[in-house]
């Protein structure tokens, strides 16, 4: 069984998103979800409700069929950059700075590790 999860354009710099995804590329999905719950980092709530999506994305997929969420684990989790959005800020002099504010695509997929089944016979 295999879910994927994605969030767009989330106000967390990529570099700052990739140092949280680093911590629970791999693991097991109770395993992650308990990492994220004490990480003093912006990103961690917003990564923690990716994997929890992905959850329960793969539970809906499994429908009737005999499925255990505790056996995911966490197989892909990427961070890529967004949108950049450009904002002025007024100086000294009349003179304005251009600040930017970067913006993150996460992307989480889940799996048990067995390969995809057809449900067509």
């Amino acid at each position: 069984m295999e879910a994927l999860a994605r969030q767009k354009f989330v106000r967390v710099t990529p570099r700052k998103m990739r140092i949280v995804a680093d911590l629970v590329r791999g693991k097991n999905c109770n395993q992650a979800l308990s990492i994220l719950r004490f990480v003093p980092r912006a990103a961690s709530p917003l990564i923690l409700k990716a994997i929890q999506s992905a959850v329960a994305s793969a539970v809906e997929q499994a429908g009737k069929a005999k499925f255990d969420p505790d056996t995911l684990r966490v197989s892909e989790i990427r961070v890529d950059e967004g949108a950049t959005w450009k904002r002025m800020r007024p100086r000294a002099r009349g003179r304005a700075d251009r600040r930017l504010k970067r913006t993150s695509h996460l992307t989480v997929r889940v799996s048990d590790g067995q390969p995809k089944q057809d449900t067509e016979e």
